[in-house]
């Protein structure tokens, strides 16, 4: 099932219409045993605490085959995406209408309560995010400048759901995540322009 579009009241639009030009989604893309499964391998990972400049996030985090380091504004190779990821990975890579090789970055990341991602683009290096929830549902919301105030849209971001963001999605709109009541995990997977 796609996600709609909602109001700033949070309504939703009465059509079902999709939620933005470049997005996609579809709930249920792995299983409760698959999302089990990858929740331990992530938690067997060495997360370490998301940094920006001279701020620590609540998030922890993991790169796979590229990492930008906010803190000297760097992009560079990292360590090479796992084998237990690679499965996961050309599925994504299916759904996204891709070549498994054309992804060559992955994220984990782990919010525990409190944490949340700030609004933001994906660096300008990237051009397809594939994300994977995992977990807990999350409100992932979008928005945009227009004239002196920001158009926004939220919609439920479900546990095993995978959205795929590409052109006017990924590049005219931020998105972010709300804090969460309780843990959650994701998977993003990313290509290079």
């Amino acid at each position: 099932m796609g996600m709609v579009a909602q109001n700033g009241a949070g309504q939703a639009d009465l059509f079902g219409a999709p939620l933005l030009p470049g997005l996609s989604w579809s709930d249920d893309f792995l299983t409760a045993r698959e999302e089990r499964a990858l929740i331990e391998r992530i938690e067997e990972t060495s997360l370490t605490p998301f940094r920006y400049q001279q701020w620590t996030g609540k998030r922890l985090t993991r790169s796979y085959g590229w990492s930008y380091d906010f803190e000297t504004g760097t992009f560079a190779p990292t360590d090479p995406i796992p084998q237990w990821l690679l499965p996961v990975r050309a599925r994504a890579a299916r759904y996204a209408g891709l070549a498994p090789e054309e992804i060559v970055q992955a994220l984990l990341i782990r919010y525990d309560p409190g944490a949340g991602i700030g609004w933001h683009r994906d660096r300008p290096v990237f051009r397809h995010v594939i994300g994977i929830s995992l977990g807990e549902r999350a409100a992932m919301r979008f928005r945009r400048k227009k004239g002196d105030r920001f158009e926004r849209i939220s919609a439920p971001l479900m546990p095993r759901a995978i959205y795929h963001l590409v052109g006017e999605a990924r590049n005219d709109w931020e998105h972010s995540i709300a804090e969460m009541e309780a843990a959650r995990w994701s998977i993003t997977f990313r290509t290079l322009r």
